[in-house]
């Protein structure tokens, strides 16, 4: 099959590309080397001169890219949380905009395959249960109950502290950021193309991916990246609230099977099915830092206490539909995959 990568220079697209070839598809990979994710572009067209340098916000550019093309696995986005408000227009432009553009170029191709890189930041707070009125969505968290150490969102009904509980596909969506709102509109763009065209659209809801390849001290960075440069300069992993948020957190191998895997189904129906793809392993922010800390036999994490009055306390995901629908299944265990952190090669 012939594919179409966007943002295949990146992170997790480029281990997508080299995925998808070693499984026998023929890829292009198309990225612009933003700032953002690229700090020495030169270096990557040097590195990859089979790269095609170019924006999907630029119809000509995605018009030759498209020729002949039978899928797209589209990871070309801005990431990360942001750095100020500041940074909204460039989010809805590179994310929102580059999709639809990329959209009207597949239809006017004829292309009706698309793989989404979404992101499980479209649920924003996970789901809960409490002890009395059983699964409910939570109370916002406010600043009293967190600068005096309350970190649990509360119930709705009786204000109570509760308990966190894995999010399935069709939980309602609540992003709670630029991005994470540019995310799911990329959903709702790519929901109506399918409707539309008669396409089919599978969007991957990754969960915190990390690995090899990571970019290095970058706003942008996750917090596994983050972590590991603090112990690289022998400093205490600096952890907020206090260390319990659980995550799920996925390696980039696996996110790059799942891709090759989501590619190769060939029963979807049209229209839009997402999925999260996750390593079923909760864990929780502290919990990491120790496991990397200990790995890179550096010193313990630093529990600050700090909060983010819009962070989100707690998300992990069900792995339940990506294994019946789709067959994947994580193969990386969190406790490989952060012995193998600890040695990676960063990006610059």
């Amino acid at each position: 099959m012939r594919v179409l990568v966007t943002g295949g220079a990146g992170f997790i697209g480029s281990q997508v590309v080299s995925a998808l070839i070693e499984a026998g598809h023929d890829v292009t990979a198309l990225d612009n080397l933003h700032p953002a994710a690229h700090r020495d572009p030169d270096r990557v067209r040097a590195d990859r001169p089979d790269l095609l340098v170019g924006d999907v916000r630029d119809r000509a550019t995605l018009d030759a890219a498209l020729a002949d093309t039978d899928a797209v696995v589209h990871h070309a986005a801005m990431v990360g949380m942001g750095v100020d408000p500041q940074d909204l227009p460039e989010y809805v432009s590179c994310n929102d905009l580059g999709t639809a553009v990329l959209l009207a170029a597949m239809a006017a191709a004829g292309v009706r395959r698309l793989i989404l890189a979404s992101s499980m930041v479209v649920y924003g707070e996970g789901v809960y249960d409490c002890a009395r009125h059983g699964r409910v969505r939570p109370l916002a968290r406010h600043a009293p109950d967190l600068a005096a150490g309350i970190f649990e969102p509360r119930c709705p009904s009786c204000a109570d502290l509760l308990v966190p509980a894995l999010v399935g596909e069709d939980e309602p969506v609540a992003p709670r950021s630029v991005y994470a709102a540019t995310k799911l509109a990329q959903e709702h763009l790519a929901a109506a193309w399918a409707l539309e065209t008669g396409a089919t659209a599978t969007a991957l809801r990754y969960h915190n991916v990390y690995g090899p390849g990571m970019p290095r001290d970058t706003p942008y960075a996750g917090v596994a990246a983050i972590f590991r440069s603090s112990l690289e300069q022998g400093k205490a992993p600096a952890v907020f609230e206090d260390g319990g948020q659980r995550r799920d957190f996925v390696h980039v191998r696996d996110v790059s099977a799942a891709n090759v895997t989501a590619l190769a189904r060939t029963e979807a129906p049209a229209g839009l099915r997402a999925y999260n793809i996750c390593s079923g392993e909760v864990t929780t922010v502290a919990g990491m830092a120790r496991a990397l800390a200990t790995a890179m036999d550096g010193p313990e994490p630093l529990i600050t206490g700090r909060f983010r009055a819009g962070d989100v306390r707690h998300i992990t995901a069900s792995p339940a539909r990506a294994a019946a629908e789709l067959g994947f299944r994580a193969t990386v265990s969190f406790a490989d995959g952060m012995r193998e952190l600890a040695v990676a090669r960063l990006r610059a």
